[in-house]
């Protein structure tokens, strides 16, 4: 039997929405007499109390006992894997399924694929929302350009392209040129072509390949002027490498190779630098460095006259620095030791650029939410930097060199604002923006150009790339994009609400500007609130299709996220994470007490660390939402440590091996607050086959304990994506996952997908 809001059978003439769970009771609001009142199930009628109950959890009648007519799921069998937590024994009776490629496991995947494509072939709105997304998906895709060798390149997707294409322009006036289309390479989108790099000189290219978009490829070289292939493959590099001056090789990184008989998943912490050069064999490369400890992430840039590297080692949010004096730049010395800077101090710091030995960096050290300072690498000087932009009200979320100025992006209350500095730190005046949204990553600009690049969007509108001229102090769109979406009859609100401890918290709503307060508004909730990333304003092409079906959209800026810096970070961290799943469900509550919806009406979604969130909420008030979409979430929060790159997040976490740490992980790991007999959210889990960052094992053993806990007829689907990662799916796989998700979602909410356009 399907959810729904309109009861069956006599029931008494009035409209419920859950204000507050109170224990046995619900605080309850007559939508039609319009008063507001305290019920307790365990003083009405049998028959009323119910009713009050089914009504306000959104459920229909019979739900609790609904298990007989609930879907018969792929068979999983249990294993008897107990484990010992400082003295609490754990069950683990899905360890199987952390195997990814033994054969029960690769069947079990095939089997849920299976049910859940039947379970999704049966909603007649499929079809009709997947054509409405392919129309909106189609608008052109610009990202920021940057400078290399007096010319600006970037990455342009025409719409329905798998993957963006790489443009070079002389000038903004020149008509752009194709350097590389991936198309080329993989026609399907199968394997994902990213991560551009231009030598100094302008003559090669380096380029990542990877099967589904893994974050560990294969880095390949070609020559632009013609378009040859160079011999030079290096594998297993993770991210963007960074070229020495003299354009004869360049900076990388990856974890160490495996070692003989090592399973591909095993967890790795040490992080290596090496150096290619060209026309060497990767055999041949250079170690410069090995870091033991804990560290996610390594990235480098080169001062604007080649003569410093600097290094960024990244654990958690917070980083280490580090400098190498390369000497001469048409002959880099690549013996020269690796210099920490700013005392080895970690903290939030980026790189923003240099102007001859000084270096600016944007950095949260002594100032949480974020100051400038500038460091000489030349001497000693290097552990003493000079504060020009000192720590204001407001946060910074980033900046770059850019010409004779220092470009700085503050975030007021979640809203972007872009100023401008001297190079001593002097007021120099503000970046007009085109209204309240947020200025995009990255923000480009370099010393030797007097320009700035950046991007603007907000929930209706699609990103937009900017030339700001620093002499004439205008900003020229690039290639703006139009959207088949008029969002005139739709609006942007933000409001703030209390959390259970009464922080405040702010809240973006977007919805028709005729959205009537009835209680009754399908409504989609999402947040992220980790890893002190911002979850500000910003446009996605499916979220039209929901406001067109008269559908509510709003974004929670929980703590955890960087929204008020870093204080607010570490407000939903480690021990205090509970406090970000606190602020979701205190965003819920308000959404449902000022009667934009009720529970029964009420989804909710979240990415990776929100696919956390979304678990662990639904394991605490399972009443408070009828679907749930935990897209490649951190689902066992007691293993998470132990494959690929998760050992990486124990500074936003904490360890299980540490036994205070492991009663916070225990108390809201979703995996292990599974409760049979629950009737929990209809649910959707979504993970990608070659998802090397959030593995997919966490989504399986998180299904396999949803499906045989399930005490009602809400389904529990697992949906795996071939040939994609945690960032990456060709546009057409994305086009049909997020078809899937919102004809799923719909048809649980009851909307009339006829409604779209």
């Amino acid at each position: 039997m399907a959810d729904s809001v309109s009861p069956i059978g006599p029931v008494p003439d009035v409209r419920v929405t859950v204000d507050r769970y109170q224990g046995n009771g619900f605080a309850v609001i007559d939508t039609q007499g319009g008063v507001g009142c305290t019920a307790s199930t365990a003083k009405l009628p049998a028959a009323r109390a119910l009713w009050i109950l089914l009504l306000a959890l959104g459920a229909p009648a019979g739900a609790q006992e609904a298990s007989a007519r609930s879907p018969t799921y792929p068979a999983t069998p249990r294993d008897s894997v107990v484990d010992d937590y400082h003295g609490a024994t754990i069950a683990d009776p899905y360890r199987w399924l952390e195997r990814l490629d033994d054969p029960r496991t690769v069947d079990w995947v095939k089997a849920q694929r299976r049910f859940t494509q039947d379970q999704l072939g049966r909603l007649p709105q499929r079809e009709t929302i997947q054509h409405r997304l392919g129309a909106l998906w189609n608008y052109s895709r610009t990202d920021v350009p940057w400078r290399e060798a007096g010319r600006l390149f970037y990455t342009e997707n025409t719409g329905l392209q798998h993957q963006p294409v790489l443009y070079v322009r002389n000038t903004l006036r020149d008509a752009p040129r194709a350097m590389l289309d991936p198309h080329e390479i993989s026609p399907d989108g199968a394997i994902a072509v990213q991560d551009f790099a231009v030598s100094p000189d302008g003559r090669w290219l380096a380029y990542s390949m990877s099967r589904g978009g893994a974050d560990a490829g294969e880095t390949h070289v070609r020559e632009l002027a013609t378009g040859r292939e160079l011999d030079d493959v290096v594998r297993g590099a993770w991210g963007t490498v960074c070229w020495t001056y003299d354009s004869g090789g360049f900076f990388y990184m990856r974890p160490p190779a495996a070692r003989p008989g090592e399973s591909p998943g095993a967890p790795r912490i040490e992080k290596q630098l090496f150096y290619h050069s060209l026309g060497q064999p990767q055999a041949r490369d250079r170690l410069l460095h090995e870091w033991k400890e804990n560290y996610r992430w390594l990235y480098c840039m080169l001062s604007d006259d080649g003569r410093w590297a600097i290094i960024v080692a990244e654990r958690g949010e917070n980083a280490r620095m580090y400098t190498m004096d390369l000497g001469r730049p048409s002959a880099p010395d690549l013996s020269a030791p690796l210099v920490p800077l700013l005392g080895d101090r970690e903290a939030g710091h980026t790189p923003m650029g240099t102007v001859g030995d000084t270096l600016y960096v944007e950095t949260n050290l002594d100032a949480p939410r974020g100051r400038v300072i500038a460091v000489d690498l030349s001497g000693a000087a290097r552990g003493r930097p000079r504060t020009v932009i000192g720590e204001s009200a407001d946060v910074i979320q980033g900046a770059t060199v850019a010409g004779d100025r220092l470009a700085v992006h503050y975030l007021v209350d979640v809203t972007s604002r872009l100023r401008l500095f001297t190079l001593d730190g002097a007021p120099a005046g503000e970046v007009a923006l085109p209204g309240i949204g947020a200025v995009g990553w990255p923000l480009n600009g370099r010393y030797s150009a007097p320009e700035l690049l950046y991007s603007f969007t907000s929930f209706l509108s699609p990103a937009t790339v900017y030339h700001y001229d620093l002499r004439s102090g205008s900003s020229t769109p690039l290639d703006p994009p139009r959207v088949p979406f008029d969002p005139s009859d739709y609006e942007t609100r933000q409001v703030f609400y209390r959390s259970t401890d009464g922080t405040r918290v702010p809240m973006f709503i977007t919805a028709s500007k005729a959205v009537r307060l009835d209680g009754t508004n399908p409504v989609m909730l999402t947040a992220y609130g980790g890893f002190g990333t911002v979850e500000g304003p910003s446009y996605r092409p499916d979220v039209p299709l929901w406001l067109e079906l008269g559908g509510v959209y709003a974004v929670a800026n929980v703590r955890g996220g960087g929204e008020y810096g870093e204080e607010w970070h570490r407000a939903g961290s480690r021990g205090r994470k509970q406090n970000s799943f606190d602020d979701f469900i205190a965003a819920a509550e308000f959404l449902v007490a000022q009667r934009y919806t009720n529970p029964g009406k009420l989804a909710i979604y979240g990415h990776s660390n929100g696919g956390l969130l979304v678990g662990a909420v639904i394991t605490q008030r399972p009443d408070l939402f009828a679907v749930a979409l935990a897209d490649a979430g951190h689902h066992d929060m007691l293993r998470f440590h132990k494959f690929t790159v998760g050992a990486g997040w124990i500074p936003e976490y904490g360890s299980p091996d540490d036994p205070t740490e492991f009663r916070h992980l225990r108390a809201y790991s979703p995996l292990h607050n599974v409760r049979k007999g629950v009737c929990y959210p209809a649910t959707m889990l979504l993970a990608a086959d070659r998802d090397d960052r959030v593995v997919p094992s966490h989504s399986y053993k998180f299904t396999a304990a949803l499906q045989a806990a399930q005490a009602c007829d809400r389904p529990v689907l697992l949906r795996v994506a071939s040939d994609a990662s945690h960032s990456y799916a060709s546009t057409a796989a994305a086009i049909a996952e997020r078809a899937d998700v919102w004809a799923f979602t719909a048809a649980r909410l009851g909307v009339h997908v006829g409604r779209a356009r």
